[in-house]
């Protein structure tokens, strides 16, 4: 733990380094780390294509997965399996593409029982944030009886997850996607019916035909304009990504 790799981004750019527990952002807990995803904002973090990082040098990874091997708060023990996603990690907190990760106590998760360290990274932010818009999106009144939900950015690993989890809880999921190669993977995922991009009508009305019942949409743009004038009268939209533009 004395030395140990670190993938940290530069000024003029990324590059795997050797550093001290010392060097590390200030936390109360350590976590040997076992998996961290790659996840959107990092791949814009490391080539600098994003203003993801807010300072320099830093070491992306805005989740990571592994075991407690130091921890200075009696809520975490030595040994323990943890998660953390969000809260900062990875844009202004040292993040998880490294060995050894040090973070505040309070943006921990104890992992479940059944699901290895390897599993909850698999599921990581991308799951996390697909959960959470059917958590919402039930919140604000959703349920399958409504009608289809349309998921925006299908093919992506948000998108992806959404349309299992939608799918799973009973939703007909209707996936919009760019990558029609990708159609029948949409389908085997839980997909009622997979909608091409270059099929879309946007229109130029306030409101268009109301067609879903509620969407979830990665994408953002033209597209999530086009989604407020066809979801239906108290319908529900998740909007989770602005990599189409701002709204």
């Amino acid at each position: 733990m004395n030395n140990f790799k670190a993938l940290r981004v530069h000024e003029d750019g990324a590059r795997l380094e050797t550093l001290g527990l010392e060097e590390l952002d200030a936390g109360e807990v350590v976590i040997k780390a076992a998996y961290s995803g790659i996840n959107y904002k990092d791949a814009l973090a490391v080539t600098g294509k994003g203003k993801i990082l807010r300072r320099f040098p830093m070491i992306p990874g805005i989740d990571v997965a592994g075991e407690v091997v130091e921890s200075g708060d009696d809520r975490f023990s030595i040994g323990e399996r943890v998660l953390v996603t969000g809260c900062g990690l990875g844009e202004n907190h040292d993040g998880g593409f490294a060995e050894y990760v040090r973070v505040p106590v309070d943006w921990m998760v104890a992992i479940p029982s059944g699901l290895s360290e390897r599993e909850a990274m698999a599921l990581g932010t991308a799951g996390f944030t697909a959960t959470m818009a059917l958590v919402r999106m039930e919140d604000n009144g959703s349920n399958p009886s409504q009608g289809p939900i349309l998921i925006n950015g299908a093919s992506g690993g948000v998108g992806s997850l959404a349309i299992d989890i939608f799918s799973k809880a009973g939703y007909s999921v209707t996936a919009l996607t760019g990558k029609a190669e990708q159609a029948e993977r949409l389908r085997r995922l839980g997909a009622d019916e997979v909608l091409l991009t270059s099929e879309l009508e946007f229109g130029t009305r306030p409101l268009e035909r109301a067609q879903w019942a509620g969407a979830v949409d990665s994408v953002g743009g033209d597209f999530l304009a086009w989604l407020t004038r066809t979801v239906q009268p108290w319908g529900n939209i998740a909007a989770i990504g602005l990599a189409g533009g701002m709204l």
